[in-house]
């Protein structure tokens, strides 16, 4: 497997998981677009990968944005030349039970991941279906992130599950849409410290590094960014699929299987209906 030549955008690329995938996706060879909502520590991962010799520029900005997701697309192909691989990866949570969840509270989250991911992803298959038409080869891919807290459950955190859970659906849409123009599209759930699970003081707690010296830290963020990369790969032909990746452990993921059911050759009537679904659940 190898990135080289292959040209990468990362959002929410300055910490945390944005900043490992970075790091690994030009360690691989990729020419890296370090995207974040906050331009120095953006260019502080742009200055460790030049100065380990890889090849990066910083595009600060809200992806959230119109304007700076076409312009961030944009950006990437006139630095490098070509656009093939897009981690969407910015995020932000505002943690509250439902009863007392704000309105500002629910709008900022939801927008943060959810269009987060449609707007850049809008103008990289723009880009690819271009090349396409124009009879250029594509083999692009696009990694989403999506989350547990999204595909079960975490009280709290209805805002944040809800996008996850729409980036999900997002992934498998864009997977179906996209396969026609040589794009796959993929989403990983990780299981990471990150400034997100630090900010609440049981997870913080439940993440820490080992305190052993040399013991192997499960928690890292930077287990998750070997699946990143090789869903990046030309090689790699999976789509539509969501990972699961914690530590060493890397699972297929199937949301939304169906699991059992129940049928009778005409309509059921409530109470038989209820009587068989509970038998079930």
């Amino acid at each position: 497997m190898t990135l080289d030549g292959r040209v990468a955008v990362v959002t929410g690329a300055a910490r945390g998981l944005g900043r490992e995938h970075a790091l690994l996706l030009a360690a691989e060879g990729a020419h890296v677009v370090v995207n974040d909502i906050d331009a120095e520590p953006a260019q502080v991962v742009v200055d460790e990968i030049v100065a380990a010799g890889g090849q990066a520029v910083a595009a600060p900005g809200d992806v959230a944005t119109w304007e700076t997701g076409e312009a961030l697309i944009a950006y990437a192909v006139e630095t490098f030349g070509d656009l093939h691989v897009l981690v969407n990866n910015a995020g932000t949570t505002a943690d509250r039970f439902l009863a007392t969840m704000a309105e500002d509270e629910w709008d900022s989250v939801v927008r943060t991941h959810l269009k987060g991911h449609f707007v850049p992803t809008r103008w990289a298959a723009a880009w690819w279906r271009h090349q396409a038409k124009a009879g250029e080869p594509v083999a692009a891919s696009v990694v989403c992130t999506t989350s547990t807290s999204g595909l079960a459950a975490n009280p709290g955190q209805s805002n944040y599950g809800a996008a996850k859970a729409g980036v999900a659906g997002f992934m498998v849409t864009a997977a179906a849409e996209l396969a026609r123009y040589g794009v796959r599209v993929n989403a990983v759930a990780p299981l990471a410290r990150t400034r997100l699970t630090e900010a609440v003081p049981e997870l913080a707690r439940r993440l820490a590094p080992p305190a052993e010296p040399g013991a192997f830290d499960a928690w890292h963020p930077a287990n998750v960014s070997p699946l990143v990369a090789w869903l990046a790969s030309a090689a790699c032909a999976v789509t539509g699929r969501v990972f699961l990746a914690h530590g060493g452990t890397v699972e297929l993921y199937r949301p939304w299987a169906v699991e059992a059911g129940v049928e009778k050759a005409g309509r059921w009537s409530a109470a038989e209906l209820g009587e068989e679904l509970a038998a079930l659940t």
